[in-house]
């Protein structure tokens, strides 16, 4: 993650998405592999609700990283 806007590193741990913090590792300072997204299955249409001047810069929180469950399909309950 490249984000760091000049003196900003709130911009850096906020999630671009909901605004809240993205438990982003290298936004504080840690190394990437420590980062939860690294272990993580991201939603690629998560992804895709970023601005495309944001993409590969800003970095997403769990929450909007998970598959959102699609409205339309029907629960499997083994009928």
């Amino acid at each position: 993650m490249p984000a760091t806007r000049t003196g900003s590193s709130t911009w850096a741990q906020q999630c671009p998405l909901c605004g809240q913090s993205n438990g982003c590792a290298v936004a504080q300072g840690l190394p990437a592999a420590q980062c939860w997204c690294m272990s993580a299955e991201i939603d690629p249409q998560a992804l895709e609700r970023l601005a495309p001047a944001e993409r590969g810069q800003r970095c997403i929180c769990p929450a909007c990283g998970r598959a959102q469950p699609d409205p339309g399909a029907r629960p499997n309950r083994g009928d």
